[in-house]
């Protein structure tokens, strides 16, 4: 079920809040909001609805509620009509294990499973970067070779270990596609390496063509080509100016202090991308706006992808046609509140886009 999007086509995916993500404003507790299996199943149905390819099941420690587990239990909602993308982190499980559960997982789904990558710290566990994404490319090259229904003879820093190729394949007996972003330099020599697609989160056109160009010149040193992945928010409204004041109001009751607490919760919050996106915070005009339709506001009360494309159903499409252009063509996009944000896009951007 692996989408390889045509010259005027995308990929489009949507979010489910699994990790407490979602708010009707920033900074203020919506307890109806929070993560269950009810409300984030709920986001995934909507989803489906709206005719998205794909939906990201992140992945937390002390926020939300597994992917994993969560994965399994709306496969049969979706199966044949949505992908799930699913958060894995390295170092969590024993890769076999992992390869294991995913695979199972996407024999429930029909073959529809993606997998996100996440190379973060365990609690309590911490790893310098170049160590920890060491153990992330092993992990990967393991589960490539169980996933793809290969045998591993695997003796490396972080794991040593011989297990025969699996029994229980995926669907199309090959490894699903691993999606992997990260700005720092050991992030990149992975994901040149052992990804498919990379994921980067909210930045000006000019960085991301900038950062197309040298993933893809990474790869090609491999042998290999990437797929990219634009991570971001969206805030679509039948005007431009109904976008901004939706983007007003979402931090009409934020203060500072508060904001800082937020960012603060998360294991990557001293990530290279998260300091991009406090750069893009500081270079941006007293609006918020890094560049026309990049609002970097969502930032200040939020670790990893701190902006979102405001607009109108025209200008949207049209910033959404320019990262293409760029060489993106998997849009991984999310809104607040989640439901009320994806039933806007997929009634204001998805057939136009698709159409246009």
């Amino acid at each position: 079920m692996s989408i390889l999007p045509s010259q005027n086509s995308a990929e489009f995916a949507w979010f489910s809040a699994l990790c407490d993500d979602d708010f009707e404003q920033l900074g203020v507790a919506a307890p109806h909001l929070q993560s269950s299996f009810e409300h984030c199943a709920e986001i995934v149905r909507t989803a489906r609805d709206q005719g998205f390819d794909n939906i990201l099941l992140p992945s937390g420690y002390q926020l939300g509620i597994d992917a994993l587990v969560f994965a399994g239990g709306v496969a049969a909602e979706v199966r044949g009509r949505m992908r799930l993308l699913t958060a894995v982190r390295c170092g969590e499980l024993w890769p076999p294990q992992m390869a294991r559960q995913l695979a199972t997982l996407d024999q429930m789904l029909g073959g529809g499973l993606t997998i996100n990558i996440i190379s973060s710290d365990l609690p309590g566990a911490a790893l310098e970067s170049e160590p920890r994404y060491r153990r992330t490319a092993e992990v990967m090259s393991i589960l490539r070779q169980l996933l793809n229904g290969q045998e591993v003879n695997h003796h490396g820093e972080f794991f040593d270990l011989e297990v025969q190729a699996p029994r229980v394949p995926t669907v199309s007996g090959r490894c699903p596609d691993f999606y992997f972003g990260g700005h720092s330099e050991p992030a990149r020599r992975v994901a040149a390496e052992h990804a498919d697609v990379f994921l980067t989160w909210p930045d000006t056109e000019a960085a991301v063509a900038e950062l197309v160009a040298d993933m893809s010149a990474r790869a090609a040193a491999f042998n290999r080509t990437l797929r990219f992945g634009f991570r971001t928010h969206v805030i679509v409204r039948e005007t431009e100016a109904e976008a901004k004041a939706a983007a007003r109001h979402l931090l009409a009751e934020l203060d500072e202090p508060t904001g800082a607490e937020i960012r603060q919760r998360s294991l990557d919050s001293n990530s290279a991308g998260v300091r991009r996106q406090a750069e893009l915070r500081e270079g941006s005009d007293d609006e918020g706006y890094i560049e026309p339709g990049l609002w970097t506001g969502i930032g200040r009360a939020r670790s990893g992808a701190g902006a979102a494309l405001v607009g109108d159903p025209d200008q949207i499409i049209a910033k959404l046609r320019s990262y293409q252009n760029l060489g993106v063509d998997c849009f991984i996009l999310s809104g607040y509140p989640h439901i009320e944000e994806c039933k806007l896009f997929g009634e204001y951007v998805l057939p136009a886009f698709r159409a246009s």
